[in-house]
């Protein structure tokens, strides 16, 4: 059997990623990390969760003992790394957070790994989630290529620029085998109400102002989670160790467009006439360092791989959309911070 360590399954990515390997692969167990801080919501694998080949561990892996522990008992042979801050904004506030997390908590994944695995690879795979924003900003032109200098802006993407060097460094100095992805930005099912899109969907069900940034003109890719997860799937199982993969979802939009977008199609899913939720629109302060603009080159993974988008994003912000507005109870856990009961409830 094939015993995989996923970190960070009870988040938004994780939790798709944990769905997918759990139900595909009946012949893997998937041990499910998470230390359940505001991002991690059990209640995203509740219809996975009795399955014989999946188990939950609450911990947080920023503790290298305890990191330690798990390998040793569970004799893990992969890890598919998603643990991570990830939100922009809070790292312009808290940016040690970001620190001890993503590259102190990386560095304890892999010091394990090659503790454990002591140099007998085979069969062994480190592999890192992290994001198109460790290469900065684009102009009006260019796309982010596997090969693109990094040159991050934030201390989000610092941390996992770092976090990215240094699995790297792992791989050419005790050649544990690894590969890394970079992903433009994720949207889709179970995504804390803190990101653009869930925020506005939940901000336009209350009738409460819509803020966009400066002028509205940053451009990024949008990637369907449900994509990303098929992706890394192919690459855990394809691609070739000491390779990155770039993940995007082949189109990019300016924010103001895709809030205009986001608006029209709440309008006629709410029933509210034309140009309703428009009028919450507010423009507020921009952020510190706000980068211009992200748009990912993924035909590496396309070519090599086989991989491309299922959906555009017209199909997959209305599929968004509606499972919003068909999970209330989900949303109203998640904004009330209800669900952190969750796990006392069905773990305790």
């Amino acid at each position: 059997m094939n015993t995989i360590l996923v970190t960070g399954g009870a988040g938004f990515i994780g939790s798709h990623v944990v769905r997918l390997f759990v139900e595909k692969y009946p012949n893997y167990h998937i041990y499910n990390l998470d230390a359940l801080t505001y991002a991690g919501n059990l209640e995203n694998l509740k219809d996975i969760e009795h399955n014989t080949n999946y188990t939950f561990i609450k911990g947080d892996i920023t503790d290298e003992d305890f990191i330690n522990a798990l390998f040793e008992e569970h004799k893990f042979d992969s890890v598919i790394h998603l643990a991570a801050e990830s939100h922009v904004d809070r790292s312009i506030q808290d940016p040690l957070a970001f620190v001890k997390t993503n590259v102190i908590g990386t560095m304890n994944l892999l010091n394990a790994a090659k503790k454990y695995w002591n140099g007998n690879f085979t069969n062994k795979r480190f592999y890192h989630v992290s994001t198109d924003e460790v290469y900065g900003t684009l102009g009006q032109t260019g796309l982010f290529t596997e090969t693109t200098a990094y040159n991050p802006n934030s201390p989000y993407s610092a941390s996992k620029a770092s976090s990215d060097h240094f699995v790297r460094a792992y791989g050419e100095t005790y050649k544990l085998p690894y590969v890394i992805t970079n992903c433009s930005n994720n949207y889709g099912q179970n995504q804390f109400p803190e990101k653009l899109i869930p925020l506005f969907i939940n901000n336009i069900i209350n009738n409460k102002p819509l803020p966009v940034y400066g002028d509205g003109n940053y451009t990024r890719d949008w990637l369907y989670v449900k994509d990303h997860a098929r992706a890394i799937d192919l690459v855990y199982h394809k691609g070739i160790n000491g390779e990155t993969y770039n993940i995007g979802g082949f189109n990019e939009w300016k924010n103001i467009d895709l809030v205009r977008l986001l608006c029209q199609q709440m309008d006629v899913e709410l029933g509210r006439s034309k140009g309703t939720s428009e009028q919450l629109i507010t423009y507020v302060k921009d952020r510190p360092g706000h980068d211009l603009r992200y748009a990912i080159d993924a035909s590496k993974i396309k070519n090599e791989l086989g991989w491309k988008p299922s959906v555009t994003f017209e199909q997959g912000l209305e599929k968004t959309i509606k499972w919003y507005l068909s999970n209330e109870d989900w949303l109203n856990n998640v904004t009330s911070g209800q669900y952190q009961s969750y796990y006392k409830k069905q773990y305790n």
